[in-house]
């Protein structure tokens, strides 16, 4: 077997930019700093809206092999080189947003059985074998379906692939440490779309999103990790966000999706603790490092 780097970071993710939205500075940092990171896109976005006019023609597989492409760019920004598509690509199809007809299709993330896609990301687990797992909370940060379903995968594999009677021929089992959901802490996210109303009118979009839009917010206490993300790692994570160029425009410290509501970039990311033991906490008591408390890695016994 290969010999792995001593730390290992897994991301579970539903679409292409979810993961540089949500941890590109996190993934710029432990990628810079030589550990592992792995990121699993559970299905290429089909069925998203795209914002640049020249591309708007795309759609379906079109749009999904155009999506492939900007996660590899913005992949290359963060430095990650091992990023993978859920069971292969065009295993999942983009579900589209929740109660609409696009859930049904039998081909799509939302329809899919959770044991048997779970047992695609246990294969990578078990090959990677990370310390740490960070995907969304069981409302897939805000209702997307294929988010809702992105957690149930990679919380379900979390236990499959530690069980050593979970299909043998996936490779030894593995116990990850620390799994962690996404969040946003309430005051960070106040501060910062206050700060949003009054430079709007300098901005290129018209008007502000409202924390409803902002995945993950939670109250402060139930937060467990800050993540900083120094000026390289911030600005690794801008232009991942700006290789995702059919889903996003990035006007710094600011951003918006298809619908043109301006929202922060948050270069700091915040992490809830919902598997494992909490290592030595950083200013507030909160880690600043999401190995902090794990060794090498403990395979499962």
């Amino acid at each position: 077997m290969t010999e792995l780097p001593d730390r290992r970071l897994l991301l579970v993710h539903a679409h292409p930019d979810d993961e540089s939205i949500n941890n590109g500075a996190t993934m710029a940092r432990y990628a810079a700093e030589g550990a592992l990171v792995t990121l699993v896109t559970c299905t290429l976005g089909e069925r998203g809206e795209v914002i640049p006019d020249g591309l708007r023609h795309l759609g379906g597989a079109e749009l999904g092999a155009h999506r492939r492409q900007e996660l590899a760019a913005a992949m290359g920004e963060l430095g990650v080189t091992d990023f993978r598509l859920l069971g292969g690509a065009g295993r999942y199809q983009d579900s589209g947003m929740m109660g609409l007809a696009d859930n049904d299709d039998p081909d799509c993330f939302w329809q899919a059985g959770v044991d048997a896609a779970a047992e695609h990301l246990v294969a990578v687990i078990r090959e990677v074998r990370p310390q740490v797992l960070v995907t969304y909370d069981d409302n897939g940060g805000y209702g997307h379906p294929d988010h809702i379903q992105a957690h149930r995968v990679a919380m379900r594999a979390l236990d499959l692939a530690a069980d050593p009677a979970v299909r043998p021929d996936l490779g030894a089992p593995w116990r990850i440490a620390k799994a962690y959901w996404n969040r946003m802490p309430r005051s960070v996210a106040e501060a910062a779309f206050a700060r949003l109303g009054r430079e709007l009118p300098g901005l290129p979009f018209a008007e502000a999103a409202t924390l409803d839009d902002v995945p993950g917010v939670v109250e402060d206490e139930r937060v467990t990790a800050r993540i900083e993300g120094g000026p390289a790692h911030a600005a690794a994570k801008a232009a991942a966000m700006r290789a995702h160029a059919t889903q996003i425009e990035v006007a710094e410290p600011y951003f918006a999706l298809s619908n043109q509501l301006a929202q922060p970039l948050f270069t700091t990311e915040y992490y809830e603790l919902v598997r494992g033991e909490a290592g030595t906490g950083g200013a507030g008591g909160a880690e600043s490092d999401l190995f902090a408390g794990t060794e090498e890695g403990a395979a499962a016994r």
